[in-house]
Parts: C-alpha cells; structure tokens; sequence
C-alpha cells in the first residue's frame, strides 16, 4: 500500500484563508507536546515564547529590529517563487550586501559625510542582487537547479566573509577578535525613537519595500507576468512574456532586498561587520514567505510572528533553560505545519493497495503493446 496525493478540481477558499491560522495553531500544540517531552511546563514555555517579549516598549522595539531582516527578505523572496523562482540563497545575498556595504566605512574611514550611508545602502543593495544574477544565469545559460545553485552560494559567502573580518578587514584595535573597525556616525543608520529603543531605519525600509511590491504585484503589468509565468509559463511565452528575462528579475529583486537587509543590519543594530552576521535570517525568511501566503503585506504579519519567536526563544533560554536547538525545531514545525496545510488544500491523500498498483501496472504495459 503506498499513498498518493491527487490535486482536487476546486480547493477551499475558506480554508485557504485560514490555513496559516490553522497551522500556527498545529504548531503551538506541536510545540506544547515538544515541551512537555524536554520537561519543561508547556503553557511556561509558550507564555516566554508569545506573550513575555511583549510586556515592555523596549521588547516591541527588540521586535522590530529582529522583524525588519525578515520581512525584507521574505518580500523579495515572494516575489521570486511566484514567479516559480526557487532562490534559497538570501542568506548569501545577505552576506554579499553586507560586505560591499560595509567597504566605505572599512576602506576609506576618513570619508565622513551624509551621504556615507546612502551610498552604502546603494551598495548593499547591488552586491546581493549581484550575487542573486550568479544562480539566475546559471538556470538560464545552463538550465542548472537554481536550489542547489544559490544554496551552495550561502557557504561561499559565508566562508568570504569570515576570511575578510579575521584578515584584511581586521580591526587591528580588536584584540584579534574577527570583526572590522566600529563604523564612524555618518555609517550607522539612525534609530527611530532612541529615548525608547534601538529600533532604527530598517523596519522603516521593510515596511516601504512590503507596499511596493504588493502594489507591483496587485496593480501593474509585471506583477501580472510575475503570476503568469509563474502558475503556466507556456501561458506566459503565448502572451509574450520571457521566462528568462523573469529568472533575472526575479533573482535580482530578491537579491537586492536581501542586500538592503544584510547593510540595514550591520550599520544599524550590529554597528560593524563581523563572522557571525546572521543568525540565519536568509533561511528564516523562507518559512516567513511561505507564512505570508507569498503577499508583501501578509509577510509583514508573518514577519513579525517569527521575530517573536526570536525574541521568545531567547527569553525561553534565558528563563527556563530550552536549549537554542530547541527554538530552531519549533520554527521548523511552523514551516513543516504551512506546507502541510497548504499541500492538503490543494490535494487529497489517496490510499493505492498493491493489488491496484500492480493492476495499474499492467494495464499501462498491455497499452504499450
């Protein structure tokens, strides 16, 4: 006996509104039993995990700095696989955008003006769509698995760097502790209110990004040929529309906006370039995405639910000893819970028993004869 999933001729628009709602909900319960099996007090646990991180203005704002990555790079990143783009290397764009951001206030710290940090976020921005064309050619020019391709991306920019901070771009006033020099004040992205929090510029930028896009997709043309060559892009090459020309944009929109994100980092809540720059935004983002339905502004919400994860496991550790494994197993449950839910919308489990099986088998064979 094996199972089969069959697509349904009409899926629930009902349930397809509720489905991260459900999800969330599966996950909590998921959760709640994870915890119970560590021995930790379930409802403890959840309460450090959704509701403690929002007690305080400065949690709020420990929120929005952990939110803004996120949705910045899930925003491009659903533009890129609603176009049936594949990019699972934002944590490489990431990386890419931070390190050609960062060169100004590295290279030339005598270069002090206003507009040190425009330039910078420019920058930020070219390399991670820069590093989003490599995988984007290579699917083009190659036809190779733009998975495969941008995931391997991620280590090479990881390894980069970590070669930069512990080499060239060592602080030399660091002790030989990797990490550049302290970006000078003309680097840093200001915070929105600093007599309440660190809060800075990069929620702005996620939420500006976020009604942009939802606007491109809901309103003009390339949001149209976005969907088109996304759900039939044989539909798509009847209408006109390149499929090619689409890989390219689609990399490079999501690459930028990762870029944007990995500068809005370092020059705002981290303050310099170092080996440990993210903690995994650029994989997070994913299940962000997918949380928001893959719609600029449902990525918003989704983007703020998983930075309350962050935010929650931390405070989790810190209370009640959940190890940082444990954090990341609950978020994986969310993604494994969004796609779940999504795929039963869309298809229906069908049990085949063997006997079946093997008619069908043989039906196929005599037809062939």
């Amino acid at each position: 006996m094996r199972l089969e999933l069959v697509k349904r001729p009409q899926h629930s628009a009902l349930f397809s509104a509720l489905s991260p709602f459900i999800a969330l909900g599966l996950t909590l319960i998921a959760g709640a039993i994870m915890f119970s099996l560590l021995g930790k007090n379930p409802v403890e646990a959840l309460y450090y995990y959704f509701i403690d991180p929002l007690r305080e203005t400065w949690s709020l704002h420990e929120l929005a700095v952990k939110a803004a990555p996120l949705i910045l790079i899930a925003v491009g990143l659903s533009v890129c696989y609603s176009s049936n783009n594949w990019n699972i290397g934002a944590e490489g764009q990431f990386i890419a955008g931070a390190v050609l951001g960062s060169s100004i206030p590295v290279l030339l710290p005598g270069f002090q003006s206003w507009i040190v940090l425009p330039l910078m976020l420019i920058l930020g921005m070219a390399g991670g769509a820069a590093y989003g064309t490599i995988p984007a050619w290579l699917k083009v020019r190659f036809n190779t698995n733009e998975i495969l391709t941008s995931l391997m991306l991620v280590y090479v920019a990881q390894l980069f760097n970590d070669w930069l901070v512990r080499g060239p771009w060592r602080n030399p006033q660091g002790f030989s502790f990797p990490g550049t020099v302290r970006f000078h004040e003309y680097a840093v992205l200001p915070e929105i209110w600093p007599a309440a929090g660190r809060a800075n510029w990069g929620f702005v930028f996620a939420l500006v990004a976020a009604l942009v896009l939802w606007f491109m997709m809901a309103r003009t043309l390339k949001g149209f040929e976005v969907k088109v060559l996304g759900q039939s892009p044989r539909a798509g090459r009847f209408a006109g529309f390149s499929s090619g020309r689409m890989v390219f944009f689609a990399f490079m929109v999501s690459g930028a906006l990762a870029g944007l994100a990995g500068i809005s980092e370092v020059s705002g809540a981290v303050g310099h370039l170092n080996e440990k720059l993210s903690i995994g935004y650029g994989f997070t983002a994913i299940i962000v995405a997918f949380l928001g339905r893959l719609n600029p502004l449902g990525v918003v919400a989704a983007g703020l639910v998983l930075a309350l994860t962050y935010l929650g496991g931390e405070a989790a550790q810190i209370s009640i000893g959940v190890s940082d494994k444990a954090v990341r197993a609950f978020q994986g449950m969310l993604l494994f819970f969004v796609l779940a839910c999504d795929t039963l919308i869309h298809y229906r489990i069908r049990f085949v028993g063997a006997r079946a099986g093997a008619g069908i088998g043989a039906g196929e064979a005599a037809r062939h004869v």
